[in-house]
């Protein structure tokens, strides 16, 4: 993990910073692209396509109290994601999930935030007329911003007050859509994933519990 040091006020940007923010940019472009073209093949007899917002939280093993790396355990977690189906219940989906107020490693008294992002095949069979099974796996990567008390600024990534550590990682989960309305559905969700070399942490083992709230655009032709 990254440690204080003299504030610098301006400067080239380090290589992680600009390989972080340019992973963050790249995956939400993404989802935004993911999104456009749902909207666009409904029409066209797609099956299937949803929006979701989530609010979770992170079960992990222990801080490690003799090499003293944090847990990723605990907090409050925000989610945002979509999944497009497109053959017999079978699809894509991509899914953002941050914490939502930094957590602080109590032994270099630094603050940092978790990232998920997972892209994922997904099967969603039907369960009766009001809800919905979803499957999902996949991989993706873990992003940790390290938060510093002093600016870093570069020429093309701007001004920033973290750097970004990020870990390629597998996932799988599920849940349930239970449909409020023909389109609004609330479901209960799990993901477990697992992290390569994740250093930073005490685990590379976390398990996301949470429930979603989401829209789906459905094809009812």
């Amino acid at each position: 993990m990254l440690g204080f040091g003299a504030p610098v006020l301006c400067g080239p940007a380090t290589a992680q910073i600009l390989f972080g923010e340019t992973i963050l940019r790249k995956t939400t472009l993404l989802l935004l692209l993911v999104c456009l073209f749902g909207f666009a093949v409904i029409p066209a007899r797609a099956q299937q396509f949803d929006l979701a917002f989530g609010v979770s939280t992170i079960t992990a093993p222990d801080a490690d109290v003799i090499t003293g790396t944090p847990s990723l355990k605990g907090g409050a977690y925000l989610s945002f994601g979509g999944d497009f189906l497109f053959y017999h219940n079978f699809g894509v989906a991509i899914t953002a999930a941050w914490r939502a107020h930094e957590n602080i490693d109590q032994s270099a008294f630094q603050p940092f935030r978790p990232i998920f992002y997972e892209f994922n095949g997904v099967y969603q069979p039907p369960m009766g007329k009001r809800a919905q099974a979803d499957l999902q796996g996949g991989i993706g990567f873990q992003s940790t911003r390290f938060y510093e008390p002093f600016f870093t600024c570069g020429t093309f990534s701007g001004c920033t007050n973290f750097s970004s550590s990020n870990h390629f990682m597998a996932n799988v989960g599920g849940g349930v859509k239970f449909y409020v309305t023909p389109a609004v559905f609330i479901e209960p969700m799990a993901r477990f994933y697992f992290v390569h070399n994740n250093f930073e942490f005490s685990s590379g083992h976390a398990q996301r519990f949470g429930a979603q709230i989401g829209y789906s655009f459905k094809n009812r032709e």
